[in-house]
């Protein structure tokens, strides 16, 4: 069965060229021009992944994606203005996995889609298949074979990113981990440049979502200019 892909972009040219590279992939697509319009769709159809424009009428990207997080886990990439950082950071904060920049190349598009969707269906409980150990640390408890995580027994609500994000860490504890090679190791062949804020804003998100703060972290630490850990 063919991974469901939304599409949200009300400009149809970028809609429907993102539609014929989708397909050319054997993806299913369901494309609207309007965040209204979608709204059912995300309500009745088991979607995999979700690409939606900032900029929609009536109601924004940011909004349907506040609207997808407050029910699904599914990935979500943001498409930004060349110029839009402040959209970008907005974006991942409001549960976002990744954004990508207008103009774009269609077929890093349709990379970073790959990349999603293989890190989406290894962690997610619908598609997992080798069971794993528990990750723990302090009260977190995190179960990959389920894509599930507890902290102090209560579930903690992770999208995909922050998921893989937070593994690493666990996996690694007592080991600094790059924003480089976190980078690397979620969107494998993705480039990475040092202006590159996505796994900042992560771990931002990660901390708040988690109580833990940059001053006196319990959980995840910032060594300054090297990278992120987790204590052993």
């Amino acid at each position: 069965m063919s991974d469901k892909i939304l599409i949200v972009d009300d400009e149809a040219e970028i809609a429907d060229l993102i539609e014929v590279y989708l397909n050319s992939e054997d993806y299913t697509v369901f494309k609207f021009y309007s965040a209204k319009e979608a709204l059912e769709c995300i309500n009745t159809t088991e979607l995999d992944l979700a690409i939606l424009d900032i900029m929609l009428p009536e109601i924004d990207g940011f909004t349907l994606c506040q609207k997808i997080r407050a029910k699904y886990t599914y990935p979500v990439i943001m498409l930004t203005a060349k110029d839009g950082e402040m959209d970008q950071v907005k974006g991942l904060t409001l549960g976002a996995d990744d954004y990508i920049t207008k103009p774009f190349r269609p077929l890093e598009l349709i990379a970073r889609v790959k990349s999603q969707l293989r890190r989406y269906k290894k962690y997610n409980p619908a598609h997992s298949e080798d069971e794993q150990d528990l990750l723990t640390h302090s009260g977190l408890v995190m179960k990959p074979d389920t894509y599930e995580c507890f902290l102090n027994e209560k579930p903690l609500t992770l999208t995909p990113t922050e998921f893989s994000i937070l593994r690493i860490l666990l996996e690694n504890k007592g080991r600094v981990i790059s924003a480089e090679e976190l980078f690397h190791q979620i969107w494998k062949d993705e480039y990475y440049s040092k202006s590159n804020n996505t796994i900042t804003v992560h771990i931002r998100h990660l901390r708040e979502k988690m109580n833990d703060t940059l001053s006196k972290p319990k959980y995840i630490k910032t060594i300054w200019g090297v990278g992120y850990k987790i204590e052993g």
